[in-house]
């Protein structure tokens, strides 16, 4: 499946969270089985020639196709969590994101000192999200020179402030606008 048909496959609300936002929505990829499929097939070998040792994916949506990377690939999974969520110590970092302000946590156990991850989410729009896990692997000890992501909003130029962050960024998908 090309990545047109991805596009194909991905709603677009309009005015939502906020007035004059175009929502972006993965839910329509992921219920569909030769799309989503194929999204994970994708993100796989991107993932593989980066040479991850592990992945991470951030909530929600990156959880979804985080995991079933790292399933494909047969590598461990860390889950780049909001606050609260984790039964044990946590990492944490604040950072700003496209509406307002948000929290991010790892447990630090679940990263080994210099293994190699690539992070995962649905959709970089301003990189806020993405620049905060990151960091919190770094300071884990882990490694993090790239980030997937099914669909980059180019606008907002999340993906550049991630390259200045020496992360190198890769999307199956580009939507122009918000």
């Amino acid at each position: 499946m090309n990545a047109e048909a991805l596009a194909r496959l991905i709603r677009t609300v309009p005015d939502f969270p906020k007035p004059g936002i175009l929502f972006r929505d993965v839910t329509t990829l992921i219920a569909d089985g030769p799309g989503f499929a194929a999204t994970v097939a994708l993100l796989a070998e991107q993932a593989q020639r980066a040479g991850a040792d592990a992945i991470a994916g951030i909530e929600a949506r990156g959880f979804i196709f985080g995991a079933a990377v790292a399933a494909r690939l047969v590598l461990p999974f860390v889950p780049v969590r909001k606050p609260g969520k984790l039964p044990v110590p946590v990492l944490a970092v604040d950072y700003a994101l496209e509406y307002g302000r948000g929290t991010l946590e790892i447990d630090p156990g679940a990263v080994g000192a210099g293994q190699r991850f690539v992070v995962i989410d649905d959709l970089i729009a301003t990189g806020g999200t993405a620049l905060a896990a990151v960091e919190l692997l770094r300071i884990a000890g882990g490694t993090v020179e790239d980030a997937l992501f099914v669909i980059d909003l180019p606008d907002l130029a999340g993906a550049a402030r991630l390259r200045e962050a020496g992360v190198v960024v890769e999307a199956l998908l580009d939507f122009p606008g918000h």
